[in-house]
C-alpha cells in the first residue's frame, strides 16, 4: 500500500547520500520532498506539518552537523519521526485479570469488522486462548451467517441467538435487539469458561447518531476491556473524521487497519494514531484468515523507508517452519548427508505456510528498487515446483542424476508442464544442493528453501559457486600446443634421468627462481599473458 510514499521518500534520500556536508538549504530541500510525497500518499495535513516541523528542527541541530554521515543522520531522524506518528511503540492487546476479556470491534460498515473479528480469534486462539464470538450485527443483510462461516473457518464457536435481517426487506424488530444478543453472549461465556469474547457490532455507510447510540450502549452493557475501531486504510481523508467520530462518541481504546493490501495511498491511516491519541494494534494484510500482525509502529516505519522488516519474516517463518524438521535438516546437512529433492519439496511447502512469496521478499531491506520485479512474480511457480517434484519416483527424488530424457517426458507430462521446466528445476536444484554442501564446509546454515527462490531461477540467478579444489601429484596440462610439447619433453627426460627435478613451487616444471635461463621464450603465450592482464 506505501509504495510509492516509500519510492518517493527513498529517491529523497538517495540525493542526499551524495553529499559530504548538508546545508541548510540541502535540508530545506529535502524537507520540502518530504512534504509533498506525505500529502501525496494523502497523510493529513496537521501530521504532515507537524512531522516535516520535527524532521527540520532535528535536522538542523548539532546531532546532524556533527555527525560524521549527515544523511544516514537524516534518515534516522525521518525515521524515529515515522515511528512516532504511528503511534511510538507496540501494545499489547489489553485483558482481564478476571476472565472473560471483553472485546468490542466498531467501525463503518465495509471496513472489514466481521472478518477482522475471525482474525482475531484466530490469532488468540493461536495464543492458547478460547475466544467466543458475538454476533450483534443484526443490522447488515446476513452478517450473521458471514460471521458464523468465519467463526467455522476460524475453529472458534459463535454465538448467534438471532438470524438478524436475512436480507428479505428492512430490519424486523423481532431479529432481536444487538444490546440483549451482546448481554447473553456475555453469559454465556462466563458459562462456557470462555476466557475472551469478541462483539462483531454493525456499521453504516456514514456516521451517524443512531449508530452511535447503538453502539454506546452495548459497550454500556458489556464493559468492554478494549474497543477496537476497525477502520479500512483504502478510504482517504475521511479516515482522520472518521476515527476522531468515532473517539468522541465511543471513546475507543485501539485501532486495527484492514486492507493494507490494497493499492490505495493508505496515508490517512498513517495520521489515524497521530490525531486520535489511540494506538494501533493490529493490521490486516489479505482476505485469509491467517493475514493478520501485531503492529509494530518501528517496523512499519522499516518498511516504509524500505529498510526491510526482518523480525517479521523471522517471526512468520518460525510459525511455518517446524522446529523438528530444522534440526533434523540441520544435522542431516551437517553430517555431509546430500540434500535431496524430497527436503527440497518440505522446504517449498513450509515457505508456503508463511504466506506470499511477494510479501516475504517484501520484507527483505533495499526490495524496493526491485519492485518491478516483484510484481511480475508468479505465484503460481511454488505450485509448479511441487507438481514436478510429486510427479518423480521416490528414486528419482533421492538421485536426480538418473532422471534421464525419457523420464523427463514422463515427469513433464504427469505434472502438465514441459520438459525445459523440469530441466529448469533440475537447475536450480543442482544450485541450490551445491550451495548447502558449501554452507555445510563453513559451518553455517542458510535460512531453509531460499537457496534459490523459484521464478527467480537463470544462470543471473545461481550466483558464484566456489571452484573445485585442486588435485595433488598432477601437473595440470597447458591449453597451448607449444608449451604441452615442452611439458612433455620435460616430462620424459625427467624420467629418463636426463633432466633435473623441478624445483618446489614450480607449476609447468619450468624451473625456478634460480635458473631463469632454463625458460624457453618460444613457450611463452603472450594472448595468454595479455588476456590475465586485461588487454
Amino acid at each position: 500500500m506505501f509504495a510509492t510514499l516509500s519510492d518517493r521518500l527513498t529517491s529523497t534520500f538517495k540525493n542526499l547520500r551524495t553529499k559530504g556536508r548538508l546545508s541548510e538549504a540541502d535540508i530545506d530541500a529535502t524537507v520540502r520532498e518530504i512534504r509533498r510525497a506525505l500529502l501525496d500518499a494523502d497523510v493529513a495535513v496537521p501530521v504532515v506539518r507537524a512531522f516535516t516541523g520535527a524532521v527540520r528542527e532535528r535536522a538542523l541541530s548539532i546531532e546532524v552537523s556533527g555527525a560524521l554521515n549527515p544523511a544516514q543522520q537524516v534518515v534516522k531522524i525521518v525515521n524515529d519521526e515515522l515511528v512516532a506518528i504511528l503511534g511510538g511503540e507496540n501494545r499489547p492487546l489489553r485483558l482481564a485479570k478476571n476472565p472473560p476479556s471483553v472485546i468490542m470491534l466498531a467501525g463503518l460498515q465495509g471496513a472489514g469488522k466481521t472478518t477482522l473479528a475471525g482474525k482475531l480469534a484466530l490469532h488468540l486462539r493461536e495464543q492458547g486462548h478460547t475466544p467466543l464470538l458475538v454476533a450483534a450485527d443484526l443490522q447488515r443483510p446476513n452478517a450473521v451467517t458471514q460471521l458464523q462461516i468465519v467463526g467455522e473457518r476460524a475453529g472458534v464457536p459463535v454465538f448467534a441467538p438471532h438470524p438478524g435481517n436475512q436480507g428479505h426487506g428492512e430490519v424486523d424488530p423481532g431479529f432481536g435487539d444487538p444490546v440483549g444478543v451482546a448481554r447473553e453472549g456475555l453469559a454465556a461465556a462466563k458459562a462456557r469458561q470462555h476466557d475472551v469474547l469478541i462483539v462483531d457490532t454493525a456499521g453504516r455507510l456514514g456516521v451517524d447518531a443512531e449508530l452511535m447510540a447503538q453502539a454506546a450502549d452495548i459497550r454500556d452493557a458489556v464493559q468492554p476491556d478494549e474497543i477496537l475501531f476497525v477502520i479500512d486504510a483504502m478510504i482517504g481523508q475521511d479516515a482522520v473524521a472518521t476515527a476522531q467520530a468515532f473517539a468522541d462518541g465511543v471513546d475507543f481504546t485501539g485501532v486495527v487497519l484492514s486492507k493494507l493490501d490494497g493499492d490505495a495511498r493508505g496515508g490517512a491511516a498513517l495520521s489515524v494514531a497521530s490525531v486520535t491519541g489511540r494506538p494501533i494494534l493490529y493490521a490486516s494484510t489479505g482476505e485469509k484468515l491467517t493475514d493478520f500482525e501485531v503492529f509494530h509502529p518501528d517496523r512499519m516505519a522499516s518498511r516504509i523507508l524500505d529498510m526491510g522488516d526482518v523480525l517479521t519474516l523471522i517471526e512468520q517463518a518460525e510459525k511455518a517452519f517446524d522446529a523438528d524438521q530444522a534440526e533434523a535438516m540441520a544435522g542431516k546437512i551437517a553430517s555431509g548427508e546430500d540434500f535431496t529433492l524430497e527436503d527440497f519439496l518440505q522446504q517449498m511447502q513450509a515457505m508456503k505456510n508463511m504466506g506470499s512469496m511477494k510479501k516475504m521478499l517484501g520484507m527483505l531491506p533495499g526490495m524496493g528498487q526491485m519492485r518491478e520485479a516483484l510484481d511480475n512474480f508468479d505465484e503460481r511457480e511454488v505450485d509448479r515446483i511441487e507438481a514436478i517434484i510429486r510427479s518423480m519416483t521416490p528414486a528419482e527424488r533421492r538421485t536426480p542424476k538418473i532422471i534421464n530424457g525419457s523420464r523427463r517426458a514422463r515427469i513433464a507430462r504427469g505434472s502438465g508442464t514441459t520438459p525445459s521446466d523440469v530441466n529448469g528445476l533440475l537447475d536450480r536444484f543442482a544450485g541450490a544442493q551445491k550451495m548447502m554442501r558449501q554452507m555445510a564446509r563453513s559451518g553455517g546454515m542458510p535460512m531453509p528453501g531460499m537457496g534459490n527462490l523459484p521464478g527467480m531461477g537463470g544462470k543471473k540467478s545461481r550466483g558464484r559457486v566456489a571452484p573445485p579444489p585442486k588435485r595433488k601429484g598432477k601437473v595440470a596440462k597447458s591449453g597451448n600446443p607449444a608449451k604441452r610439447a615442452e611439458q612433455e619433453r620435460l616430462a620424459a627426460d625427467r624420467a629418463a634421468g636426463i633432466a633435473p627435478a623441478a624445483p618446489k613451487g614450480s607449476a609447468f616444471g619450468l624451473g625456478g627462481a634460480k635458473e631463469p635461463e632454463q625458460v624457453d621464450p618460444s613457450t611463452i603465450d603472450l594472448g595468454a599473458l595479455g588476456k590475465f592482464l586485461g588487454r
